[in-house]
């Protein structure tokens, strides 16, 4: 499978999680999908009062320059780490 393949299969397992994801892991699921499918961060920073945006915003900009395959990668390892971590407790 390709890691094109990889990253699409890894979506849909991220909405069958028994249990939502803490907030980090949320951001960071969010920031290496939007590196992925978008690509580096634009526009200006959300106001400091808007924290959900501003957080993600913040983390969406930690990926700066990493490249396409590898923000699919580092998305599909953690939603594998997050399913494994998940079914460990359940299992």
């Amino acid at each position: 499978m390709s890691t094109s393949d990889d990253f699409v299969a890894a979506q849909a397992r991220v909405k069958q999680l028994s249990k939502s994801p803490g907030n980090d892991q949320l951001l960071a699921l969010y920031s290496l999908y939007k590196q992925a499918t978008v690509g580096d961060v634009s526009g200006e920073r959300p106001e400091p009062l808007d924290f959900r945006a501003r957080a993600k915003y913040d983390a969406w900009a930690t990926r700066k320059s990493m490249t396409r395959e590898a923000a699919m990668a580092g998305y599909v390892a953690l939603v594998d780490k997050l399913t494994d971590k998940l079914t460990a407790k359940h299992g």
